[in-house]
């Protein structure tokens, strides 16, 4: 066995390989199976040189989160001793980093396979050496621990980017302390600054890569109804992408809005844009948590609170949307009736027969509708708390001639958003039939309270 290498192996014809492999001894056979070097594509290795973090960029479905976990492994083996493991939320980082088809747990073989702790968060290997889970919606856990070796998965879904200073402030231990990022990409700020950085080893991956590891269903399903489209340039061909000509957002205009905290509201909504059908292919729930303060000037400013948007059978988002009430004390639900009518307000009453409830119809098309809100963003009244991947990116792909079939998606997060922000600052104005005196205003910086 000693002189089966993984590479040399891999070299042979396929004929002599499989007869070597049909006369391995179930130990050798293990062996081989968890030798990462002979399974891993070439941009799934790490890089040579003295980088101190490395960026793997790469659409659903490369091997991201193998190639992170593989990472873990071979550092633990290396001599690592306390290993950070985070994630967008916690869930995450149990479900996909240590639980998952790829994770810690199903990559490790039986005499390295770590014993995980839950209620710990902790991972602790044979050697001794220990990774603990944390949630990039709680940056204030990274503050003090120190490490010397870690994993972040899905880097541009963290909501705080302070969770990524917090981590690189304690990352010091050993001498050659390093981190592995592994993410679909998206046109943050985040992002772009170690693109640029020159310490930073960049990887880019497709997900046609891994096709061949890859089910049927979603080659079918997902890949070829989004090749060639923009959201398919992002999730699948890893593209940064930045402004689309004509949107009525920016990235800079919504990194600008990202705020930590929101102070005391005096109103808060859930919106709902539901859709017109439920199933694996239909279009998402936009369900959009914002609530309304005053500042001592006595102008208005929206706080986007949540983005709760998914797809859901009618019941499911009307117990999501009931429980986001419950939540953040909102004082009441907006929902679009346009295609569900009545029946809208009848499948929220069903769960709960006192949420106050108000009906909207679309009477103008979706952009008419969106151009007061994001007059109020450019206004700089309108703030998020935390960042919103999927929202905020419908909202910079939003143009005056957005075409769904083109974009491979309809833009019911952004919906939501409007019909929630409309309620609260927008008001009557664009029923009433001002909305071009609004744009006006809004456009010169005047007063549109």
């Amino acid at each position: 066995m000693k002189c089966l290498s993984a590479a040399w192996l891999a070299s042979l014809p396929a004929a002599t390989r499989n007869w070597l492999i049909d006369g391995l001894t179930k130990t050798q056979a293990d062996t081989l199976n968890h030798d990462w070097r002979l399974w891993a594509r070439d941009s799934q290795k790490p890089p040579p040189g003295n980088w101190r973090v490395w960026l793997l960029l790469a659409g659903r479905g490369f091997g991201k989160t193998r190639t992170g976990a593989e990472m873990v492994r071979a550092r633990v083996a290396q001599g690592a001793q306390r290993v950070a493991l985070v994630a967008p939320t916690a869930a995450d980082a149990r479900d996909v980093m240590v639980e998952g088809e790829s994770g810690l747990l199903a990559i490790a073989p039986a005499e390295e396979r770590p014993l995980y702790e839950p209620s710990k968060r902790r991972l602790t290997w044979p050697s001794g050496a220990i990774a603990t889970t944390y949630s990039a919606d709680e940056p204030e856990r990274l503050r003090g621990p120190q490490h010397d070796f870690a994993w972040c998965d899905e880097l541009a879904a963290w909501r705080y980017p302070q969770a990524w200073d917090m981590l690189m402030f304690g990352l010091r231990l050993g001498t050659d302390p390093r981190a592995v990022v592994t993410t679909t990409p998206r046109p943050t700020k985040l992002i772009r600054t170690l693109v640029s950085d020159p310490n930073v080893a960049v990887t880019r991956g497709a997900t046609a890569e891994n096709r061949v590891n890859l089910a049927p269903a979603f080659i079918e399903q997902i890949v070829r109804r989004y090749e060639g489209t923009r959201l398919g340039r992002q999730e699948l061909d890893a593209e940064i992408l930045e402004d689309v000509p004509g949107a009525l957002w920016s990235r800079a205009t919504i990194e600008a809005a990202h705020a930590t905290a929101a102070p005391e509201l005096e109103r808060i909504v859930v919106a709902i844009d539901p859709a017109a059908t439920s199933g694996g292919n239909s279009d998402e729930t936009g369900i959009v948590v914002v609530g309304r303060a005053a500042t001592a000037e006595g102008t208005a400013h929206g706080y986007v609170l949540a983005d709760l948007s998914g797809r859901y059978a009618p019941p499911e988002w009307a117990k999501v949307a009931l429980a986001a009430w419950h939540v953040h004390g909102a004082d009441r639900i907006v929902a679009e009736v346009n295609n569900g009518g009545e029946m809208v307000e009848a499948t929220l009453r069903v769960v709960d027969p006192s949420v106050p409830f108000t009906a909207v119809r679309a009477a103008r098309g979706k952009v008419a509708r969106a151009e007061p809100v994001a007059a109020l963003y450019e206004q700089g009244r309108v703030h998020h708390v935390g960042a919103f991947p999927q929202l905020e990116d419908q909202m910079c792909a939003f143009t005056g001639n957005f075409d769904r079939a083109t974009a491979g998606y309809s833009p019911d997060r952004v919906d939501a958003l409007v019909w929630g922000l409309s309620e609260l600052l927008v008001g009557k104005m664009a029923d009433a039939g001002i909305f071009e005196v609004y744009r006006r205003l809004a456009a010169t910086g005047g007063d549109t309270r």
